[in-house]
């Protein structure tokens, strides 16, 4: 099946007078594209540290949807114009010109599937897509099952990597650990791999609970070692009284920078005197204020690692005297 790719030209002001009009004509799913900033709330939600620079100038807006086969090109086209002059009595619609493009039918969702492939994170340690098959597997291999669906954490990124081998170097089998913004599961089945006895997991986003729990089905562990909480614990009081009070030996965070430094006054409570605090996903522009947030917030710095752009920091939290 072919589809019909519409871009209409607006201005940004009318975008959602111009989004009510097209649902009104039945049309779901449109992709707008514009030089409106982003909230602090959206940025968070989306996952974004770099964000791209914007022509606060330009006003204009682009609204993109598609038509199948079945649906008449002259018949919407009309009535979107219709529409559009309707509109312009209100608020400013700008060209209202719209391009027309044809394209195959494709599978966006499962698409990037064919570029996941296995690969080594170091000598012993295998990511492992669920749909493939491995060639090989060597004595000591840890293999780790993982079909991210939505959520972030196949693996192949720089700051999980540097996550991973933070893990890695500083468990021991028997350590609990907590581990914040878990996505896919990635890092907490890692952790149960080797050898941790219990983790608590938290994500803000619920999609992402669901991703973790069937991933750590398909790599076999338990619920009685993982639990899996929808939630954000910087903020909320009765997850952070859920996960417990200094019980983790060992926190991991593969967020962002502006997550990590708020974290950093959090996490600390929850983490045994001499725990280690493992964080990721710092671009390197922003590893100094991870840096003196971690520091201010009472932790030592154990270790700084960087691979490509990216920072992982290892931390301590002291032991009492």
């Amino acid at each position: 099946m072919k589809w019909t790719k519409l871009t209409l030209s607006t201005m940004a002001e009318a975008v959602d007078l111009v989004s009510n009009m097209l649902s009104e004509l039945g049309i779901e799913g449109i992709e707008i594209v514009d030089n409106v900033p982003i909230t602090e709330q959206e940025k968070k939600a989306m996952f974004i540290d770099i964000l791209p620079e914007l022509d606060l100038d330009d006003k204009t807006a682009e609204i993109s949807f598609y038509l199948g086969e079945e649906d008449s090109l002259q018949t919407i086209t009309y009535q979107i114009q219709e529409g559009l002059r309707e509109l312009s009595g209100y608020v400013d619609v700008g060209s209202g010109v719209i391009e027309v493009s044809e394209t195959e039918d494709t599978d966006w969702i499962n698409n990037w599937k064919a570029y996941f492939k296995p690969f080594r994170i170091d000598d012993t340690i295998v990511i492992k897509p669920t749909w493939e098959e491995l060639a090989s597997v060597g004595e000591k291999d840890i293999v780790i099952e993982i079909d991210p669906g939505t959520s972030f954490g196949t693996g192949s990124h720089e700051t999980t990597k540097l996550c991973i081998l933070g893990i890695k170097k500083h468990l021991k089998p028997g350590m609990h650990l907590l581990d914040v913004g878990c996505g896919s599961g990635i890092l907490s089945i890692v952790g149960a791999k080797l050898g941790a006895d219990r983790i608590f997991a938290t994500d803000i986003d619920s999609n992402a609970v669901n991703s973790a729990y069937e991933n750590a089905e398909v790599n076999k562990i338990s619920t009685n070692i993982l639990n899996i909480v929808s939630g954000d614990i910087i903020s909320d009081n009765t997850l952070q009284q859920k996960a417990g009070m200094e019980c983790y030996d060992m926190a991991v965070a593969n967020i962002l920078a502006d997550v990590i430094i708020p974290l950093s006054a959090e996490i600390g409570q929850h983490i045994k005197p001499g725990g280690f605090f493992i964080s990721s996903g710092i671009i390197n522009t922003k590893k100094e204020q991870v840096k003196a947030a971690v520091l201010e917030n009472g932790f030592q710095i154990l270790e700084i690692n960087e691979m490509g752009d990216w920072v992982s920091i290892v931390a301590q939290k002291p032991v009492r005297d």
